[in-house]
């Protein structure tokens, strides 16, 4: 892989803000960008396969879905072959529709599993042949024929195609597209906080979480630990459940708290923790911000984990969580940090991203823009893009295997 290149991923959401998967592109290649050679296209997929296909259960994704871009005669290639066809989308331009042969390349991918999306199109000229192989067709909603696309969607009427709204980064449009009955959006909407959502206090759950997170720190005997715990047994259950879900691969099933701690000491049940607290709200719950939160989380602790003691890369998954914090709970992150005890590295990272921690929070932050400063950032901290882009996909299918 060329050093300089680094993936980049949208999360593609639906209309009860629940993540589907990702769109996967290189860093700094536009969604309308023409000029991409096949050797880039063939490069992306290749490293896309190696990562997140899993020769005995298909995608590490689970039931989530990748949408990369494709071409009709790349389509028999080897590389693309390699992609696991449950849960992969093949994104075909407009401009790429025209050569011969491609309704029969088109129906041979699908006829193979994999799911079909077409961008930059004229939904009301594409050819049947096409449409009847197609699962997928995008529009920009900052395109001007966008409400004239919708229009035409809606003439065709195929419940086998679903409408994909491109480029939807705020919750205003969100709610636009929603209006008009679009299930899918690509935008990073977990960067924006949504309008109306005003300060509150945490909530009791939260309360009681901040407590024990607290006393963790301070190494408490697990007695008193399970002692507070059982206060709510909701989130006892919750606990356990995170503990034994496949994202921690462990060997054996948890039964308690002090087992729990027994086999992995402190340090991972800060972990889960964490992650208990940003799913305990009870109003303005976003399941794509939670799950942009965790795969940050993950992302900034792989992104140390080659430079850092293991305890130092998992106060980075903290930091990566907690740097969404405030939107997952409707509260400034200066009122955040007032009410949990952060260690002074991580809350530097958190305010400041300097500090241990926080170029590494700054450099996943980065990855999930096509921000023009990602080379320089990986490249201060001795990480190079391969080490990178395994790194997020990695994070990605971590994020899945949580039991959320």
């Amino acid at each position: 892989m060329h050093a300089e290149k680094f993936i980049v991923r949208e999360p593609l959401v639906n209309s009860q803000e629940r993540v589907l998967g990702y769109e996967i592109t290189w860093h700094g290649t536009a969604a309308s960008d023409p000029l991409r050679p096949d050797a880039d296209i063939l490069l992306l997929a290749s490293f896309v396969a190696e990562q997140l296909n899993d020769t005995d259960s298909g995608a590490l994704l689970g039931d989530q879905v990748i949408f990369i871009e494709a071409r009709p005669m790349l389509l028999e290639h080897e590389e693309f072959g390699r992609l696991p066809p449950n849960g992969t989308i093949l994104v075909l331009r407009g401009d790429d529709l025209s050569a011969e042969g491609v309704p029969e390349a088109i129906k041979s991918a699908r006829a193979k599993g994999y799911g079909i999306s077409l961008r930059d199109v004229d939904i009301a000229s594409l050819d049947r042949a096409v449409l009847e192989q197609v699962t997928h067709i995008e529009t920009n909603i900052n395109s001007a024929g966008f409400p004239a696309q919708v229009q035409q969607f809606r003439a065709l009427n195929l419940l086998t195609i679903r409408l994909v709204a491109r480029c939807v980064d705020s919750w205003q449009a969100f709610e636009l597209c929603k209006k008009l009955g679009i299930q899918a959006f690509v935008g990073n909407l977990h960067l924006t906080l949504r309008p109306g959502q005003h300060a509150r206090e945490l909530n009791p759950a939260q309360s009681l979480i901040l407590q024990l997170m607290d006393m963790v720190r301070q190494n408490a005997d697990v007695k008193q630990l399970e002692g507070v715990l059982k206060r709510d047994a909701a989130l006892s259950y919750k606990l356990l459940r995170y503990i034994n879900s496949a994202g921690f691969g462990l060997g054996c099933e948890i039964q308690s708290l002090k087992h729990a701690v027994t086999m992995l000491g402190y340090s991972p049940l800060y972990r889960w923790l964490a992650l208990l607290l940003a799913t305990a709200t009870t109003t303005g719950y976003s399941p794509v911000l939670m799950h942009a939160a965790i795969v940050r989380g993950r992302f900034a602790e792989l992104l140390g984990s080659t430079f850092l003691p293991r305890h130092e890369a998992e106060n980075l998954f903290v930091a990566g969580m907690f740097s969404l914090l405030d939107k997952l709970l409707g509260v400034p992150m200066d009122d955040v940090l007032e009410k949990i005890q952060l260690s002074e590295p991580v809350t530097q990272a958190l305010l400041t991203r300097e500090g241990i921690y926080g170029p590494f929070l700054a450099l996943a932050e980065a990855c999930e823009l096509h921000s023009k400063d990602v080379n320089e950032m990986a490249g201060s901290l001795c990480i190079d893009a391969r080490q990178v882009n395994q790194a997020q996909l990695s994070a990605l299918a971590w994020a899945q295997r949580i039991a959320i």
